[in-house]
């Protein structure tokens, strides 16, 4: 195959790597892995995962990055470890320890605590996080010993579960909209229960409609990209968002939809979907004009 023909099959392939991110790596070291193991520039991860958190993440490669802003939008799912009786700067085992209390907590004062967080609730981010307060980073901020205020955000915590209690660290699952930060959610609990807590270990179990049944060891997909099978994890991009509905584009309909206008729907339709072809193909994202009850393309990923 010369080049040119590898270059365009290449820059055909779009899809979703969803990657077992292990603990040390940023998420700009998997895409960069990602990158040179698919030989495809257009890479992108859809939330980022701190360095010492592992589990799913989400890569979008080729044309499918454009959907990185409604993937990177879907509720996450965690599970977290946190230590009682000692507050950090950074609200996890990394920074410098800045209280500690004696822990004198009941699992059912625990739990009790733990209520409190859920529901539509507001949260500011970490100090040390990659907020940017007047075009900088806060954590760049932070390092430099400049006071970080951060503005609160308002988060939905659908739920959160305890998982184990063994005193002083306990184990929970948290289920969150995207934007959250388990780190001011440990901080928070303990300054809630009076002990003061932190973070000690974070995994990802679920990204959107992805969990880690469909997460490929990062190592496992090193060797694919040595034995050159790598396509064998390459999820088809219209299953990036197949929580929701979707619209099956007859030919005149794509060709409609291609072109950027909008075709007629149903009666009763509503919201956002997915066209997609009569291969199974995304084809674009359309929202629905009540008034004109027409399909409206939003974002056309073939032309």
């Amino acid at each position: 195959m010369n080049s040119e023909n590898r270059f365009n099959m290449q820059n055909a392939i779009s899809g979703v790597l969803v990657v077992d991110k292990p603990i040390g790596l940023t998420s700009h070291d998997v895409v960069q892995v990602i990158r040179r193991g698919t030989n495809i520039q257009r890479a992108g991860h859809t939330g980022t995962l701190d360095p010492r958190a592992s589990g799913v993440l989400v890569i979008l490669i080729g044309p499918a990055v454009r959907l990185s802003e409604y993937v990177s939008a879907s509720d996450k799912r965690y599970q977290a470890i946190i230590r009682l009786g000692a507050t950090t700067d950074t609200y996890d085992e990394e920074g410098k320890e800045t209280a500690s209390t004696p822990v004198e907590i009941t699992e059912a004062q625990f739990e009790t605590a733990l209520k409190k967080f859920i529901g539509e609730i507001e949260q500011v981010p970490p100090p040390y996080s990659a907020v940017k307060v007047d075009g900088k980073k806060a954590y760049d901020l932070a390092r430099k010993g400049e006071e970080v205020e951060l503005s609160p955000r308002i988060i939905n915590v659908y739920n959160l579960e305890l998982l184990e209690w063994a005193p002083p660290e306990a184990v929970i699952d948290v289920y969150c909209s995207s934007g959250t930060y388990v780190r001011s959610l440990a901080n928070d609990l303990g300054n809630e229960l009076g002990c003061g807590a932190h973070l000690v270990g974070l995994r990802r179990t679920k990204s959107g409609r992805f969990t880690l049944r469909d997460a490929v060891p990062l190592r496992k997909l090193r060797d694919a990209f040595e034995a050159g099978n790598w396509y064998q994890y390459l999820i088809p991009a219209a299953e990036a968002l197949s929580d929701w509905p979707a619209v099956e584009l007859d030919p005149q309909e794509l060709e409609t939809i291609k072109h950027g206008n909008k075709i007629a729907s149903k009666p009763g339709s509503t919201g956002w979907v997915r066209g997609i072809s009569q291969q199974g193909e995304l084809v674009a994202l359309l929202e629905h004009n009540d008034e004109t009850n027409e399909w409206q393309p939003k974002k056309v990923f073939f032309s």
